[in-house]
């Protein structure tokens, strides 16, 4: 296959969108793509991005506070600098703030758009089944969405940012999260990302296990890396997939990454249904995954840590492999 330009739009707040596009990149480069990927997400600064995505990767962190116009003039001009031959919109065909709906139809590059379940409201108000008409393939990875019966959606595995042998040894993820060597205490990992308030409020959570369980768990607050001072009592690390083999109860919320992490990796996991403008995160989590309220998910996370479960079944699958073959056969080889 002939190396080409890719353009990947993954604005949107918390770390959904960019740990999403983030696979998508990194599975990309090692094809040989030349790979641009443009976020606005408040945690970008502080990641090691292009450590973990490697040299055929470039990452372009925009301002989060930037307005529709002001990120339309950066998309328009990475298309015009870049002239991608491949433009990948995550989520949003109109693009987070509208900006893309009058760019589109001037672009040249084949477009893709990777689809996940979007609010019906929000749907229907701005009319996106037309929107969706504008691009050339819809991959729709690892959930059901309103689109995914287009005649050119293609659904995959969900997509995941590292692969199975990647993962840290379950002796070297309870190391990395501080566990001493011979402590044979189950870990609880509280997943602080999305909003910086929920970010906090996990450390919460975490110290209301801590009190809970004692000395029965070992409970570690996980934090993306930022830019400033870590807050006392955290855990920075990301990918967090990374630990989760050393993890025995994951606590967190229903967003999209967290939850198909979980399952890939069978860590038991219970969460709470973070409100959101367009995703709806209580239909992505199973009845015995959802908690009702804080309380009920520090209640209920304690027991599964007493009960020690055992670890889901396999196997580990992630389709960002299939996701690029499937675009350079539907896109780049037209």
């Amino acid at each position: 296959m002939t190396a080409s330009r890719w353009l990947i739009y993954a604005l949107g707040g918390g770390m959904g969108h960019l740990t999403r596009s983030s696979a998508l990149a990194r599975a990309a480069a090692r094809r040989g793509h030349a790979v641009t990927l443009l976020t606005n997400s408040p945690f970008a600064s502080g990641l090691p991005l292009e450590v973990l995505l490697g040299p055929g990767v470039k990452v372009l962190r925009l301002d989060a506070e930037l307005d529709k116009h002001a990120v339309r003039e950066v998309v328009a001009l990475c298309l015009h600098d870049l002239r991608p031959d491949l433009f990948v919109v995550d989520t949003f065909p109109r693009g987070l703030g509208g900006e893309l709906a009058s760019l589109l139809p001037e672009v040249r590059a084949r477009k893709v758009l990777v689809h996940r379940d979007l609010n019906p409201k929000y749907v229907a108000r701005f009319d996106l089944a037309s929107a969706v008409d504008a691009f050339d393939l819809v991959l729709v990875p690892g959930e059901d969405a309103p689109f995914a019966g287009h005649a050119r959606a293609v659904r995959t595995a969900p997509w995941l940012l590292l692969e199975a042998e990647e993962l840290l040894s379950r002796k070297e993820a309870r190391a990395r999260l501080g566990v001493a060597a011979g402590d044979s205490r189950p870990v609880v990992a509280v997943m602080g990302c999305g909003t910086a308030s929920e970010v906090d409020e996990a450390g919460t959570l975490a110290a209301s296990l801590r009190s809970l369980l004692g000395d029965a768990a070992r409970v570690r607050w996980l934090v993306p890396p930022g830019p400033s001072a870590a807050p006392a009592g955290c855990v920075p690390v990301w990918p967090a997939l990374a630990v989760l083999p050393g993890v025995d109860v994951l606590v967190g919320a229903g967003g999209y990454n967290t939850v198909h992490e979980a399952r890939a990796t069978g860590t038991p996991f219970v969460a709470l249904a973070r409100p959101r403008l367009y995703d709806r995160q209580a239909l992505r989590l199973e009845a015995e995954e959802l908690a009702p309220s804080a309380e009920a998910l520090v209640e209920r996370a304690a027991l599964l840590a007493r009960s020690r479960p055992a670890r889901g079944p396999g196997p580990y699958a992630s389709g960002t492999r299939d996701a690029v073959a499937l675009i350079e056969r539907a896109c780049l080889s037209a």
